[in-house]
């Protein structure tokens, strides 16, 4: 059964504060850059031959979001491509010399790869409708023909050379690949910001965070279906994971990074997503990287040993369920961390904290707190702090 993770209110980004006026034509001369771009027509076989060898296309699901296309929405695609129906180009970044990313239209590619391996029937055709319930491999030649011959556009988007581009004020990649990125997904389903945050810092932490998510204790705790599977790259077609909502969304990897975020004290400035923003672009070591994941796993058992069945779980005042708070797990993680050398006292004095946390619940300005519905620095400090007294008081 899915468990329903309340995350709280997760604010905008506040405005930014008032900037002295700056002459456009000096700030167009130190910020300018351009976008080199090369446009190409790939035949369908072409694009399953490159994402199957895995040697021009990256195509990692976790590299921009994960798979939510339905059946009907890769049927409609391929009774396009069938009736000839300008489909929408995908954009490729040119990370390395002929080895690119997919900015846009990973949904697409993966649709096209999965119907020629067989691995969906065609459904929900309006207009081809006795093409319904086929594969490709069950497809008549003339259809395979057509489905050979079919291309699909490609526009790949490269920076100008390093000595081409101005440094002082300049832009840097990151923040083009972040514009790219909003401009591309203006229209249609949005990337959410934890997809944004993932695509955008690939690296060490990115890696830590997908791998904490998988944790067996955390997917459990969190209702994701877990990770059996003996090969990775089929940790992103297992079905019933696909219909989780947090795996779907990437929420689960913003619980990991939650925890993260708030442990520097001198993060805990602005909004939750600026705090998450600020946090997913460090640039940590590889020794950094792995202490965060040892604490991560060793105050998670201790916490889900503290609170016993369904650990951050409270009933919810406007509808009466019981949900997780996200606000509740990630203070709870961040006070664990700052009194680690108690641990024992924590733990001999069980049922003090829990007492101690339906008392919190019970009073008003608390359970506020709790649920996140403030979710302003303020607010993030004051419920560390609460959940702090609760397993440590005094």
């Amino acid at each position: 059964m899915e468990i329903t993770v309340d995350f709280g209110d997760q604010e905008p980004l506040p405005e930014t504060a008032s900037r002295t006026p700056q002459d456009p034509d000096e700030f167009l001369a130190q910020n300018s850059f351009r976008i080199v771009y090369q446009f190409n027509n790939f035949f369908l076989p072409q694009i399953r031959d490159m994402i199957e060898q895995k040697d021009a296309i990256n195509l990692r699901p976790e590299y921009q979001r994960r798979l939510r296309w339905t059946n009907p929405q890769k049927s409609k695609l391929i009774e396009s491509l069938l009736l000839n129906i300008p489909v929408p180009p995908v954009f490729f970044y040119e990370a390395d010399a002929a080895r690119y990313e997919v900015m846009d239209g990973q949904q697409r590619l993966n649709a096209i790869r999965e119907f020629f391996a067989g691995d969906f029937a065609l459904r929900g055709l309006t207009v081809l409708t006795p093409l319904n319930g086929l594969r490709y491999t069950t497809c008549p030649p003339r259809i395979k023909r057509t489905l050979d011959r079919a291309t699909i556009s490609a526009i790949v988007l490269l920076m100008e050379s390093e000595s081409e581009r101005p440094h002082e004020g300049m832009f840097s990649i990151t923040d083009v690949r972040r514009l790219v990125f909003d401009r591309l997904n203006t229209g249609g389903r949005r990337l959410n910001a934890q997809e944004i945050r993932n695509a955008l810092h690939p690296g060490p932490l990115n890696r830590c965070i997908l791998e904490l998510s998988r944790l067996e204790r955390f997917t459990e705790v969190f209702g994701i279906p877990p990770y059996t599977e003996a090969d990775e790259a089929e940790y992103y077609e297992n079905p019933a994971r696909r219909k989780n909502n947090l795996y779907a969304t990437m929420r689960d990897c913003e619980l990991v990074l939650r925890v993260f975020a708030l442990r520097d004290p001198d993060n805990i400035r602005g909004s939750m997503r600026s705090m998450l923003d600020r946090a997913m672009a460090k640039s940590l070591s590889s020794e950094e990287v792995e202490m965060f994941a040892d604490d991560f796993q060793m105050h998670f058992a201790f916490l889900c040993d503290l609170f016993g069945d369904d650990p951050f779980t409270i009933k919810f005042r406007e509808h009466g369920k019981e949900r997780i708070s996200a606000a509740l797990y990630d203070a709870a993680m961040v006070a664990l961390s700052r009194v680690w050398d108690h641990r024992e006292d924590v733990r001999a004095d069980r049922v003090g904290v829990a007492e101690r946390l339906r008392t919190a619940v019970a009073d008003d300005e608390n359970y506020e707190l709790i649920v996140g519905r403030r979710n302003t620095a303020e607010a993030v400090r004051g419920r560390i702090d609460l959940l702090q007294t609760i397993l440590l008081p005094g």
